[in-house]
């Protein structure tokens, strides 16, 4: 089989199944161990996989990332509960950055009445919060239409300026190799400002993120505290052994 017909049908088969090993790899290219190898070293090195142990992870680059009407439809229930969850770590007369986010929507509702100051890169955070009373900073910036989010130099400049007790963020992969991902390099640039910038910073993240690797890395697991509900995949026990996480029992 040709070089670029073998390389083509592995990059079909991780848009079907996000991640594919290597014994897969070789029975469905009828190649040997080492050449599939070096067309995933070669594919890795274009940006179009991730090798990982046995195989190899998709990219999901700017086109896989999902709008926030699609975000919205998936995983509400585990959101809900995250975002309460959330909200219950925020002390009345604090002052917190909130990422834009579907996750971290959820959290408003319950802010109501903590006298707290948020600071966002959100445009649908931003309503909700004056619909609620909350004060409020929007920063300033390019709005970048598929998340609504302020993203660029001019958000970056402003949010440097701030300081917060706790940060609260979304992101799009969670991953035990490659830590917390997300599409576009412009978010991931102020989700890393936010982090600097706060006492304590905290993803939020149902654990359908598991295993999954985005484009630009955020952080390691190290850095931040992960919010997530509970499941019973064995993998939960790993993630919680890679580090600090908060595990939300879901309402029966």
């Amino acid at each position: 089989m040709l070089t670029e017909k073998r390389r083509r049908i592995i990059l079909d088969l991780l848009e079907k199944e996000d991640t594919v090993h290597l014994k897969d790899l070789m029975a469905a290219l009828g190649a040997s161990d080492s050449t599939v190898r070096r067309d995933l070293s070669l594919l890795e090195e274009e940006g179009t996989l991730i090798r990982v142990h046995g195989g190899a992870k998709r990219v999901y680059s700017k086109e896989y990332e999902p709008t926030t009407k699609e975000k919205e439809r998936s995983n509400r229930r585990e959101k809900e509960c995250i975002g309460r969850y959330a909200a219950s770590l925020v002390t009345k007369g604090e002052t917190i950055y909130m990422d834009a986010g579907t996750t971290t929507l959820r959290m408003i509702p319950h802010l109501e009445g903590k006298d707290v100051t948020v600071i966002t890169n959100g445009v649908q955070q931003a309503h909700l919060l004056a619909d609620y009373g909350i004060k409020t900073v929007l920063l300033g910036g390019q709005v970048k239409t598929e998340t609504s989010a302020v993203v660029g130099p001019l958000a970056q400049n402003q949010l440097r300026e701030y300081f917060f007790k706790k940060a609260f963020l979304g992101m799009n992969g969670v991953d035990l190799s490659y830590g917390y991902t997300t599409p576009d390099e412009e978010e991931a640039t102020i989700k890393k400002i936010a982090i600097n910038k706060s006492n304590q910073a905290y993803v939020l993240a149902d654990s359908s993120k598991f295993a999954k690797v985005s484009l630009c890395k955020v952080a390691d697991f190290h850095q931040v505290t992960m919010v997530t509900n509970t499941t019973k995949e064995q993998a939960d026990l790993r993630y919680r052994m890679a580090g600090s996480i908060r595990l939300v029992e879901m309402d029966a």
